[in-house]
């Protein structure tokens, strides 16, 4: 059975495999791509949440230890789930404003981040966050995401996030041993 030359110029089986083979690598590329800048979002979407999570439950003390505060800690690295936490830093603070406007460290606890010092001064509020005599919970989360691919992200993002809350039940949230 030969085929004429015209008969092989006219053969179409085997075009789809073709153009398949060829779209392949770029739809692969682009499917993973997705995937990836997808789970960056979620991510940096679970480290505000983490942020304002240990932020609000401090929050609704009027005094804590530092056992608490740990324990809070534990439920940051619960809402990171199911990602990893061993990159999870977190820094919980309670700052208070003078008659003047000046806002200093009350304490502060952290989980891999150092924590402020005591009467530090806090120059780094937004403003009209604190008013002069007020107190703040000042929450801090950090979380370095690590690409699973490492293709369209290949070195680790770093995220961050701060949140502010006033004290519920009194106007300080008092940590005897932070």
């Amino acid at each position: 059975m030969q085929l004429s030359l015209r008969q092989l110029a006219e053969d179409r089986r085997g075009v789809a495999a073709v153009e398949f083979a060829l779209l392949l690598p770029v739809l692969a590329l682009l499917y993973f791509g997705v995937v990836e800048l997808t789970q960056g979002a979620m991510t940096e979407q679970r480290t505000q949440h983490v942020a304002a999570t240990v932020g609000d439950l401090v929050a609704q003390n009027s005094t804590v230890t530092s056992a608490q505060v740990s324990d809070i800690f534990s439920v940051g690295n619960t809402v990171m789930y199911p990602y990893p936490t061993t990159s999870l830093k977190l820094r919980v603070s309670s700052v208070s404003a003078d008659a003047k406007g000046g806002v200093t460290v009350s304490w502060s606890q952290a989980d891999g981040m150092t924590p402020l010092s005591k009467g530090a001064t806090v120059s780094s509020l937004p403003a009209n966050v604190i008013a002069p005599g007020e107190s703040l919970i000042l929450a801090e989360s950090q979380y370095t995401y690590t690409s699973v691919f490492g293709q369209i992200m290949p070195s680790p993002v770093v995220f961050k996030q701060t949140s502010y809350f006033h004290p519920r039940l009194s106007t300080t949230v008092a940590c005897s041993d932070c």
